[in-house]
């Protein structure tokens, strides 16, 4: 299908564009959201009698996007998850847990349509998520996914946490030795060496 397009669209074009594009795309998603006119002479007519008032509105939402890009640009919000040992989520951070970190941290004017998340995040550790403001304003937040506070804290600062658990593991593993043993047997302990001398 033949559209016009009425907003800048990533990967299809600018205001103004006559693009093709499936059907379904265009009558499910473009169309309703008036990002988009069916290409026909009618609607051409149209779009260039109101071709300044639309590059004029748009210049406008951009200019305030602009400015609220200001307040997000950099933003660091922390979310308090469980996981494995292995640093793997009990479920995900999907777009909707962003927008709601977002709004408790006051930044109000985001919605989920605006946060672009290729994948849900399902590790701990630092992402970095764009946030489209408008179509020619994107702006990164950084989401901090970690177990507890005091772990976000030290992710924040650079720190491998997962890594770090895994050194404190082995450093503090160390395996009884008895060079007597037979091949095959367990080590006894001291523990157990104990009672054994006292009868």
């Amino acid at each position: 299908m033949e559209i016009i397009l009425l907003e800048r669209i990533e990967k299809l074009g600018a205001i103004g564009d006559v693009v093709t594009v499936k059907d379904g795309y265009a009558r499910n998603f473009l169309l309703p959201n008036k990002k988009a006119l069916r290409s026909n002479a009618a609607n051409r007519k149209v779009f260039e009698a109101n071709r300044a008032k639309i590059e004029a509105d748009n210049a406008a939402r951009r200019g305030d996007a602009e400015k609220a890009a200001e307040g997000v640009n950099g933003k660091q919000i922390v979310l308090i998850r469980q996981s494995s040992n292995a640093g793997h989520l009990y479920g995900s951070v999907a777009v909707r847990d962003v927008v709601d970190a977002l709004h408790a941290d006051g930044v109000t004017n985001v919605t989920k349509a605006m946060i672009v998340l290729e994948r849900p995040i399902k590790t701990l550790g630092l992402f970095d998520v764009k946030v489209a403001l408008h179509p020619e304003v994107l702006t990164t937040i950084q989401v901090n996914v970690a177990r507890s506070p005091e772990e976000a804290d030290l992710q924040a600062q650079g720190v491998d946490v997962m890594a770090d658990l895994f050194e404190k593991d082995e450093s503090g593993f160390t395996e009884d030795y008895d060079p007597n043993a037979e091949p095959g047997e367990i080590a006894a302990t001291e523990t157990e060496e104990a009672p054994a001398e006292e009868a």
